[in-house]
């Protein structure tokens, strides 16, 4: 049954050779690696009217020049992430750039800042999507929590589905937004040309607005960049693009960057050209559509889309989210279980793990995650820093041709970005002190698993100078319980494996033990029998003592000590509660405390 079920929610195994197949067009991962940074224009320009407003409604004007530092900052960071791609093109994005030119813990802290930034991307996408449902379905507000779960596991089920499979679904949704917002910006200007709007509704640029400070205009600008996020998940998921890889990426984030630019720009144009204020209950981008066609079907139809796209905005996170545990774990600074591909050829273990983390976000923050948001910039700004630096350090060092106007790409990007960052840490820090305190315990996980991955290789590895001892046989202690089927198999397997064993017995008063030694004697007069007493009733520690003794002696003579289990098989498997929790019991305290060979001999019942 669960195979089944499995088989209708994810589809057909697919077959290793089958891989060239999920590989993604420059229109599919267009939709299915974009659609963080695209949906960001529903609130980029809100959250920089937000800091104006906070002045006067007359600096609105300022959001005009602040969207064209944003938008010159998108500019240095598309050239320096084309430049990533070309020479990353395994993929790894920041992460690989910072480990390889900064040096392995600044690349822990990039793709540990990436990792909890793309939890943090579905965590909000999603609770702000819920948040556009409950708004038009106010009944369903109560369940806010349980519609984004439920969202949550949708799009995770989609992933599991493979890459193709969930782009193809996804293309659609991301594509309807783009078109939506199209309308709405040439529409909007194509009023504002023919003199449909009143040029009274907007302060002219230029205009004196007193109380206004060069900190103000930076914390707008630093909360304007968080229409910047998602630019750098392309760069993260190059093995997902159909050959040539690099190519086809580096046209997919020009594309992207375009969308975003054309969007961004258009929204903060037209939100200035309205005179449009940050409201509670109602969107920047709700007010354009209203004022340009009114509560029709088109605005319902661009409010849809936005709803829509900040939903599925979490699949940019399930994309990158696997790929970057994946080049984590391949360093062996994150459990392997992250390189291994699932039956749909996806990462499946990074997938699953990305869902129930922010489910468990959401669940904590009970849906409001309104202040992750600074967050969730932070998380994104301080790889595009480290990255940026990394790749002045790389142009530096390997001074390839045209390497200066490379540098000063990223000397630029770098700059600002470390600007950005530094201003959020200054106006934000009560809601993201977490990261100072977080990152560092993340590093320390990282360099934790990969200091064990390094033991276990230098504890396996084969030294020709130091030969293996080789026993000169071996010693088998089976415990029983009674006298049946099931010990009788036992004992015939264990006299075929070695000339020496012991029988156990445990028993907890004097008389049972005599009546089980004659019953013994006459039922298996060949194998000895040892009896052990049990003051308190324990298995373990008679059986511990007796074994510490039996390998005392084994190892004078150079013999393997192997302790058989005999354990039932039932028919069904809910019988099993109903049997082998003794041999359980002993299985898991040899295996961590004794150093013996411990093996279980099933015995298959037929009823």
């Amino acid at each position: 049954m669960r195979a089944s079920i499995k088989r209708i929610l994810i589809g057909r195994p697919l077959k290793s050779t089958e891989l060239g197949e999920q590989k993604l067009n420059i229109l599919k991962a267009l939709a299915i690696l974009s659609s963080d940074a695209l949906s960001s224009v529903a609130y980029g320009t809100e959250q920089i009217l937000i800091v104006l407003a906070s002045i006067s409604v007359i600096a609105a004007w300022y959001s005009v020049p602040i969207a064209i530092g944003v938008l010159f900052l998108l500019a240095a960071l598309i050239i320096s992430y084309r430049q990533i791609i070309f020479s990353y093109p395994q993929g790894g994005g920041a992460y690989l750039v910072s480990k390889e030119n900064l040096g392995e813990k600044a690349g822990l802290i990039a793709g540990g800042s990436l990792l909890v930034d793309y939890i943090l991307t579905v965590a909000v996408s999603v609770s702000a999507g819920t948040d556009a449902i409950t708004s038009a379905f106010p009944v369903l507000h109560a369940h806010t929590v349980l519609i984004a779960c439920l969202l949550v596991v949708v799009i995770t089920i989609l992933n599991l589905r493979g890459l193709t499979e969930s782009a193809t679904i996804l293309a659609y949704p991301v594509y309807l937004f783009v078109f939506a917002l199209f309308i709405l910006i040439v529409t909007g200007l194509y009023k504002i040309a023919t003199g449909h709007v009143s040029q009274g509704l907007h302060a002219p640029l230029g205009t004196p607005v007193q109380g206004i400070t060069l900190f103000i205009l930076l914390r707008a600008f630093a909360s304007g960049c968080s229409a910047l996020t998602g630019v750098e998940a392309i760069s993260n998921a190059i093995p997902n693009f159909k050959e040539p890889a690099p190519k086809n990426a580096a046209k997919t984030l020009i594309l992207m960057g375009s969308l975003l630019a054309l969007m961004f720009s258009g929204i903060t144009f037209l939100a200035y050209y309205y005179g449009i204020a940050p409201k509670h209950d109602e969107t920047v981008v709700s007010q354009i559509a209203r004022e340009t066609f009114g509560r029709n079907m088109v605005y319902f139809f661009i409010q849809g889309t936005t709803a829509l796209i900040l939903v599925l905005a979490a699949n940019t996170g399930f994309s990158a989210f696997p790929l970057l545990a994946y080049n984590l774990a391949k360093d062996k600074y994150m459990p392997r279980m992250f390189t291994i591909r699932g039956d749909r050829l996806g990462y499946s273990n990074g997938i699953v793990s990305l869902g129930i983390a922010s489910i468990f976000l959401i669940i904590i923050f009970q849906g409001q995650t309104e202040q992750l948001i600074p967050l969730y910039a932070v998380g994104v700004f301080i790889p595009f820093t480290l990255s940026q630096t990394g790749m002045i350090i790389k142009w530096v060092r390997e001074k390839p041709a045209g390497w200066t106007a490379r540098l000063s790409a990223n000397l630029i990007g770098a700059v600002i970005t470390l600007t950005v960052l530094i201003i959020f840490f200054l106006t934000k820090f009560t809601h993201v002190w977490f990261a100072v305190v977080f990152l560092p315990i993340i590093v320390t996980i990282f360099l934790k698993i990969h200091r064990h991955y390094r033991d276990v290789g230098e504890q396996l590895r084969i030294h020709s100078e130091q030969p293996a001892i080789e026993p000169e046989g071996n010693v088998i202690i089976v415990p029983v319980a009674g006298i049946t089927k099931v010990v009788e198999h036992s004992l015939n397997y264990a006299k075929t494996l070695a000339d020496q064993v012991y029988a156990v017995y445990i028993s907890f008063d004097r008389e049972d033990e005599k009546r089980f030694e004659e019953k013994w004697r006459q039922a298996y007069p060949d194998v000895r029998l040892v009896t052990l007493q049990s003051r308190y009733r324990s298995i373990l520690q008679p059986l511990a003592k007796f074994i510490d003794t039996v390998q005392h002696k084994a190892k004078e003579r150079n013999y393997e000590v192997t302790v058989l289990i005999p354990q039932f098989i039932p028919k069904k498997s809910w019988h099993n509660i109903l049997h082998n929790q003794s041999g359980l019991l002993i299985r898991s305290y040899l295996i961590y405390r004794k150093n013996v060979i411990v093996t279980t001999l099933p015995y298959r019942f037929k009823k």
